[in-house]
């Protein structure tokens, strides 16, 4: 027999056990908030924050978005914006070269939040904490786009958000392939550089002459 691979990943689905605890704790609206882009040579970066209905229990698994193809990345993005609200922070390359990829990131968990609808009681972030916020009110969780279903939505809305931006970039810069490697540093990316040299779209901030 064959088997549905929809939605199937060789890593273990992600789960609400840390979101229910604190739903049950009364914390009503829990935030996941992640980042995509970061290490990107080009292009912004992207977060996204997700807050689901308290006690939500979706029909579909939720993974970190580098687990997915990316048709089940989009599938799950839109069904994720159908039932949650969404934040997100866009932060473009000319300030991420003038703060640095770390601050950009910060700017970018911030206007995500920003941008919910509501107010999130507690948040729950891939890695790092949101700086300015209340360390009591957020949990910085390493691998948290693999384990908590939360943050892997933010991962998986955040991830398809910009990928979809860095097609546009690859339409006003043709030449370096952003529709393809989203501005990561692969071969493809690196011959590009060379025979093209950076464009605005690239983050001076990153010593990427080494490349040209």
């Amino acid at each position: 027999m064959k088997q549905d691979t929809h939605f199937v990943s060789m890593k273990f689905p992600a789960n609400f056990d840390i979101e229910e605890q604190l739903w049950n704790s009364g914390a009503r609206f829990v935030a996941g908030v992640d980042e995509v882009g970061r290490g990107s040579w080009a292009g912004p970066v992207v977060a996204a924050a997700v807050v689901f209905p308290p006690f939500f229990k979706p029909p579909w698994q939720l993974y970190d978005s580098k687990a997915l193809t990316v048709k089940e990345r989009e599938t799950l993005s839109t069904e994720i914006q159908k039932v949650a609200s969404i934040g997100i922070g866009e932060i473009a390359v000319p300030v991420i070269n003038r703060l640095g990829i770390g601050k950009a990131s910060q700017q970018a968990f911030r206007l995500a939040i920003r941008n919910l609808k509501l107010t999130p009681d507690f948040y729950l972030i891939d890695a790092f904490y949101i700086r300015h916020f209340k360390k009591d009110k957020q949990l910085p969780i390493k691998k948290g786009d693999q384990i908590v279903a939360t943050i892997a939505a933010a991962s998986i809305v955040a991830k398809v958000f910009r990928d979809h931006l860095m097609v546009g970039l690859d339409k006003k810069y043709p030449k370096f392939g952003f529709a393809l490697h989203k501005g990561y540093g692969t071969k493809l990316h690196q011959e590009a550089l060379r025979e093209h040299h950076l464009s605005v779209a690239h983050r001076k901030s990153f010593n990427l002459t080494a490349f040209l």
